[in-house]
């Protein structure tokens, strides 16, 4: 299994932290997960049901939403409806990166915002819910109950699941005006829910309510004896991501499963790019990174940009041959951090440059050694780290040779 954690801008604007995990020889669907109300994507039901997803051929993306988790952001800030924003900028996220979700999957009020958000994203084909409320106000009033003081003041802390949380009134007001039957009569997508009868969170009459709302195709599934959280027993949530990627195959024709081109010689690397937009894969070898710009300049920010890449060649470079010089000789040396930046600045600003006129790049590179090592051989290693490999490259001469091959029929397709 592959699993990569990343960052993206959430609809606020905070770096909201993500998973994605995929089965190392590739997938034939992928789905958005939605966690629970205060939880996070690092839930243990999470973590389970994810898995059992990828081991059948399911790559799955979960994050943290706003104020949660690893993410940024105030808690206090949030609602329902930022959720649902930040939903669809996980989708958004996940196309640029990788593909559109087929599906979309939510845990208790995870599940009530794939089903709010689902005719936002024609994208989606299908959508499950687990342990899901069929309406909001339930909730609300729960969080009443667990803050009377917010009749009478905007703010207050109630604690969740053991936790404390700072809510506001407005995340009352944004629940209780959600109609989210409504929206579920207009779901139209294949529809799967799952809900435990013993549920003493969200009582198994929601499920039924979820069930009558929506039109066919749908079907429900009881998880007996399971808990609201799944933690009891963990193979509940196994059973629940086994059963799923079952579902999923009536309704989501599983395509030719997506893989990456036979690994490259050392020394090549292929870059892909899609129909639109700045995002690129590059494969390396067997290594799949991303290139991309950042959401200012028109891009999604799914990867460094190609300037980014340079700085980290010649920043891994420079590491590299420290390394190997420090214990050629037998050095103390430690840890090495290498900070880079690139500008271009004026000629006339650059005093030992040849280039007199126009601008010039500049690349400044910080470097931080450890360990116990004297001054010579701190003064040598920086002399030493001008010898990198990358560094002499961008200081010669380089001639880059393009040819424009002809297409054919192989070129969408990685495998070729």
């Amino acid at each position: 299994m592959i699993s990569e954690t990343l960052t993206f801008p959430g609809a606020s604007g905070d770096q909201l932290v993500a998973r994605l995990e995929r089965p190392d020889d590739g997938h034939w669907s992928t789905a958005l997960f939605a966690h629970c109300f205060t939880c996070s994507k690092d839930l243990k039901a999470v973590r389970r049901i994810s898995r059992a997803l990828v081991d059948e051929g399911v790559a799955v993306f979960t994050f943290d939403f706003t104020g949660l988790g690893e993410s940024e952001g105030d808690f206090a800030d949030t609602n329902f409806s930022s959720n649902l924003d930040d939903l669809e900028a996980a989708c958004r996220h996940l196309e640029a990166l990788l593909e559109a979700p087929s599906l979309l999957l939510g845990h208790s009020l995870g599940g009530a915002a794939v089903l709010a958000v689902a005719e936002r994203m024609p994208v989606v084909k299908a959508v499950a819910t687990i342990g899901a409320p069929s309406d909001l106000a339930h909730l609300a009033g729960t969080l009443e109950r667990a803050a009377p003081e917010l009749a009478a003041e905007a703010e207050a802390q109630v604690s969740l699941g053991g936790r404390p949380f700072r809510i506001r009134q407005q995340l009352l007001e944004d629940l209780r005006g959600q109609r989210l039957r409504e929206v579920i009569a207009r779901l139209s997508r294949p529809l799967l829910i799952f809900h435990s009868p013993i549920d003493d969170v969200v009582a198994i009459d929601h499920a039924r309510k979820i069930y009558d709302a929506a039109k066919h195709p749908k079907s429900f599934l009881s998880l007996d004896g399971a808990d609201h959280l799944l933690l009891q027993n963990p193979e509940d949530a196994a059973f629940i991501g086994r059963t799923l990627a079952a579902w999923m195959t009536r309704y989501i024709r599983p395509p030719d499963v997506v893989r990456p081109p036979a690994p490259l010689p050392h020394g090549e690397v292929l870059v892909e790019s899609g129909p639109s937009g700045f995002a690129n894969t590059v494969w390396a070898g067997g290594h799949r990174l991303l290139a991309d710009e950042p959401v200012n300049l028109g891009g999604t920010d799914t990867g460094p940009n190609p300037y980014e890449y340079l700085l980290g060649a010649l920043g891994a470079c420079t590491a590299m041959t420290l390394r190997m010089y420090a214990d050629r000789k037998g050095w103390p040396l430690g840890s090495v951090r290498v900070r880079l930046s690139h500008a271009k600045i004026h000629a006339k600003d650059c005093g030992d440059c040849e280039t007199k006129e126009g601008r010039v790049d500049r690349i400044t590179r910080d470097i931080e050694v450890a360990g116990p090592l004297d001054d010579a051989q701190r003064a040598r290693l920086l002399e030493i780290a001008d010898r990198c490999p990358v560094h002499r490259t961008m200081h010669s001469e380089v001639k880059v040779e393009s040819t424009l091959v002809p297409d054919s029929p192989s070129h969408d397709s990685p495998e070729g």
